[in-house]
């Protein structure tokens, strides 16, 4: 079972919307804590709040979401969904969005039968000494500004990236806006700190939960609901410190989707 604060880690969803779907009845919590009151959530909700996230984004109502919620047949659920498309089709262009979000919706359908899998393993990770740039960016799409930012600033002083770089994700939730953001490049010796850009060592993790993601950033939220299933599993873990992603092949080095190779990490503690 997990903590408000670790499931909503683990799904990508802010405690706030978490206490509102309690709130209307969307998703409770599995259970209680009777002694603290804490609301504590098991993994075999995570498909539940998918779906309920990726109607929310395809433009369903509360409503709409719990009767979806209801209904024995994803075909039926599928042409809900189809039909829903050509409504915002029709629409203006700053639709267009939504559009994307019911391809994914679509998407996530299948693959809730056809799971991804993914090898979750455990490995220690030393401290690097890099040179970072950590900002409070609108949500997690504007860190690619982030990552053209750092480019330009090594490209300029002729620091050389390697596929070592990564992200560390400060906040102790998943938010959707307002994301403390940290990107890491290892550099083989200090330089001058600007406003901007400083160096500095990061720390070392002795225990480090890890996963390989293959394929378009909507596979990470399989991911994550990967970690959670092994967490659970695995009940000597418990999360700790801030989670990093590694972009082996990415934006930047890789103009088709399906190609794009990402490391997800999550610190761990012995209980």
């Amino acid at each position: 079972m997990f903590k408000i604060g670790e499931f909503s880690k683990l799904t990508q969803v802010s405690i706030r919307m978490l206490r509102y779907y309690d709130e209307i009845g969307l998703l409770k919590p599995a259970e209680i804590d009777k002694w603290t009151g804490y609301r504590m959530y098991s993994a075999s909700q995570i498909p539940v709040l998918n779906r309920i996230v990726y109607l929310r984004d395809s433009g369903f109502n509360v409503s709409e979401i719990a009767s979806a919620l209801n209904k024995k047949d994803d075909k039926l659920l599928v042409e809900q969904l189809d039909e829903k498309y050509s409504e915002i089709e029709k629409s203006i262009q700053n639709e267009r969005e939504k559009l994307r979000k019911i391809e994914l919706a679509k998407k996530e359908i299948q693959n809730e039968k056809n799971e991804m899998h993914y090898n979750i393993s455990i490995k220690s990770i030393p401290g690097y000494q890099v040179l970072s740039l950590r900002r409070v960016i609108a949500d997690y799409y504007a860190e690619g500004g982030l990552w053209k930012e750092l480019s330009t600033f090594a490209a300029d002083n002729q620091i050389n990236l390697s596929n070592d770089t990564f992200s560390i994700y400060h906040d102790i939730e998943y938010k959707e806006t307002n994301v403390d953001v940290e990107l890491c490049a290892p550099v083989k010796k200090y330089g001058r700190d600007t406003d901007i850009f400083i160096y500095r060592n990061t720390e070392p993790v002795p225990v480090m939960a890890c996963t390989m993601v293959y394929g378009d950033f909507s596979n990470i939220a399989g991911a994550y609901a990967a970690f959670a299933e092994w967490l659970q599993t695995n009940s000597r873990y418990k999360m700790s410190g801030q989670t990093r992603q590694i972009v082996h092949r990415g934006p930047w080095n890789e103009n088709n989707s399906e190609k794009y190779l990402i490391e997800l990490q999550i610190p761990l503690e012995t209980l």
